[in-house]
């Protein structure tokens, strides 16, 4: 009995090795075929029952082979997982390039740090990896990208996007119509679909395309399938135009063969006729879409991954010579790179924009633009945030202006569906704010500000009782000239300019403006030790007063320099003068005429009265108290001094108001 017992679990060990063999034979045979979302699920349900120490190399080989079928799907999250398992179980060892997609995972899932560890180990097994380089430029950028500067604003559009399906590249239906969109979704309600089935590739339902247009009143209407026969039970994708609108290109993915093609169909009357295999190659294996026409429509972009490429997916051209397309020509650097180049759109004939994960960028898809100079080089320019994130970010549209479109992206979504966004400029907005003080830093409520541009603009406006002030801009470019004023102060004048200025602007400027009736202390004058000599360090100070008196040229000024209590009368007085004298003479010098300017030198016979100001600084001090001899000899030696060096101080004070005007 025990001897029967022992032959049965025998059989059943073998029959078990039997059926994993066969089921992990058609796991493979699936993921050799393209059919992704179906290997990948037959590898989830294997991956459960592979244990033992003997079956590691099995678990890290579907688990890799998994994690690739994930990572096709842009589910990185999932991909991420399985690679990581197969790193544990050494894959590694015989597959490095695990490494690089584990990366390349991370990097979509925003875990910069980790994908940056993964690209060094894979450099550091092949040092000559420009995926890894690429990766690692894109790691030490992130940062960079993110904050990166574009003027265009995103949001999402939901008129085109369905709830639970994927809606993707969007296309204008021709250069001049802006009122006409078509797009592609597996939203699976078209009336041309025999039967909605799950696609062995993609684990979704195949995709259609559909319209939608805007009525004369500016609304999108509602979203309907293509008019005519073009829906087929086929897996129909990106959309092209000519320019006149009446020529279609479109991918197409037939469900008995994993190659896709372009197809094209031509406008008649209110329908689209039955479509046309553009055929490119000779060899039906060969994948062909994603097609972008110039202008003139004789030259089109396309998507292939025929072999002679960079690697992955390439972008590739051809002309057409007569009706007849040419030799499709590789685009070759720097456009494509080892990984995949994808969704070209040719704006015009030097602007090509397309998608890709092998170049520097946030992760997953990212959208670039490529221009070509007179020599026919392209340069390439990620378009940055907000249009590109860490998730797809694929199949832009411009309007016929070229300020305004749609592309589609996959990021922030809980599953991997696709949504449309709507790209636009905001309107440009520019503004000076700030507030009018006095010397004291109290607000001036009711100042007049004035401001005129050298474009025409003058404006005339008050600020507010907290002395706060808020200008609206017309236009940039352009050079402004500001004045406040207020009765029983002068003038204070501000230039600035909206000159080369990238996006929205808020300009500030705080303007202080001094009492007409009140000696003003001028701050940073130096002088050099017991001499009259200004030093370089008033030189800010000085060109402040010089300033003012340019703001205010019918004024006359006292120009009055005050030494502290040390020494005798005599000389103070005399050092006094010649420091009020230096500082007049620096006036006359930049410009002031000399009739407006009167230098006294007053010694110690002025000693300061304290503020409200002083106060603030020196807690010690009473508002009202007089720095005499008598007072600062009652403080402490630290205090004197303190106090000996406020009264050590230049100020001016306005004498006429009228210089000049009779």
């Amino acid at each position: 009995m025990r001897k029967r017992l022992y032959i049965l679990m025998a059989l059943i060990v073998v029959l078990t090795g039997c059926s994993m063999k066969k089921r992990i034979a058609k796991a493979d045979q699936c993921y050799e075929n393209g059919e992704y979302y179906l290997a990948a699920t037959k590898y989830k349900r294997l991956n459960r029952h592979i244990k033992g120490k003997k079956n590691k190399p099995l678990k890290a080989r579907v688990n890799y082979n998994m994690g690739i079928c994930y990572f096709k799907l842009s589910q990185h999250q999932k991909a991420a997982k399985a690679f990581q398992v197969a790193v544990r179980y050494k894959y590694q060892d015989s597959v490095p390039e695990v490494y690089l997609y584990l990366a390349k995972s991370q990097m979509a899932t925003e875990k910069y740090k980790d994908a940056g560890n993964n690209f060094r180990y894979y450099m550091a097994i092949n040092p000559m990896s420009s995926e890894a380089r690429e990766g690692m430029m894109s790691v030490q950028q992130i940062s960079e990208m993110r904050r990166g500067y574009t003027r265009f604003k995103i949001e999402i559009f939901k008129h085109f996007n369905s709830r639970r399906n994927s809606d993707f590249c969007p296309m204008y239906a021709s250069r001049e119509d802006d009122n006409t969109i078509y797009f592609t979704s597996n939203r699976g309600n078209s009336s041309n679909k025999k039967k909605v089935k799950t696609n062995d590739i993609t684990g979704v339902a195949d995709n259609d395309i559909y319209t939608c247009h805007r009525n004369k009143s500016g609304k999108w209407e509602g979203v309907t399938p293509i008019e005519g026969d073009l829906n087929s039970a086929d897996d129909e994708g990106v959309t092209c135009f000519s320019a006149d609108g009446r020529t279609m290109m479109f991918s197409r993915c037939s469900v008995d063969q994993p190659a896709g093609h372009i197809f094209q169909s031509q406008r008649s009357g209110a329908e689209w006729t039955d479509a046309v295999e553009v055929k490119l190659f000779d060899d039906s294996t060969i994948t062909a879409g994603h097609p972008t026409l110039t202008p003139s429509g004789d030259i089109m972009f396309f998507v292939s991954d025929n072999k002679g490429g960079e690697g992955g997916n390439d972008i590739w051209m051809v002309e057409k010579v007569n009706t007849e397309w040419g030799i499709p020509e590789n685009l070759g650097t720097p456009i494509n790179t080892a990984g995949d180049e994808m969704f070209p759109y040719c704006l015009n004939d030097t602007t090509l924009y397309f998608s890709s994960n092998g170049h520097v960028g946030l992760g997953g898809l990212d959208m670039y633009v490529a221009t070509r100079d007179t020599a026919g080089i392209w340069t390439v320019r990620n378009l940055l945030a907000p249009m590109n994130s860490a998730g797809d970010d694929f199949g832009i549209t411009f309007n016929s202006a070229g300020d305004e479109g749609f592309f589609s992206s996959n990021r922030g979504q809980r599953k991997p569906i696709d949504k449309i966004y709507r790209f636009f400029y905001p309107p440009l907005t520019y503004a000076i704010e700030g507030m009018v003080r006095d010397e004291t830093g109290d607000p001036v409520g009711d100042a007049i500000i004035r401001l005129v541009g050298d474009n025409g603009d003058i404006v005339k406006t008050k600020a507010r009782r907290d002395g706060t002030y808020h200008i609206n801009l017309t236009v940039a470019n352009v050079r402004y000239v500001m004045m406040a004023s207020q009765r029983g102060y002068l003038n204070s004048s501000h230039k600035f300019a909206t000159m080369n200025i990238q996006g929205s602007k808020v300009f500030t400027n705080d303007f202080v403006l001094v009492s007409q009736t009140k000696s003003v202390k001028m701050d940073n004058i130096f002088y050099e030790f017991g001499k009259w000599t200004l030093t370089k360090e008033s030189e800010a100070g000085l060109q402040g007063l010089v300033k003012i008196l340019n703001d205010n040229p019918n004024i006359t000024i006292e120009l009055s320099a005050h030494t502290d209590m040390v020494g005798g009368d005599n000389v103070n007085d005399e050092l006094s003068q010649k420091r009020a004298q230096s500082v007049v003479n620096y006036l006359i010098k930049a410009g002031i005429a000399a009739d407006r300017l009167t230098a006294v030198g007053y010694g110690k016979r002025k000693p300061l009265t304290v503020t409200e100001e002083h106060t603030k600084q020196y807690k010690w001090l009473k508002e009202g108290d007089v720095l005499t001899p008598e007072y600062i000899q009652t403080l402490s030696p630290e205090r004197q001094e303190i106090c000996n060096t406020l009264n050590r101080r230049t100020e001016f004070k306005v004498l006429k108001t009228n210089y000049n005007l009779y």
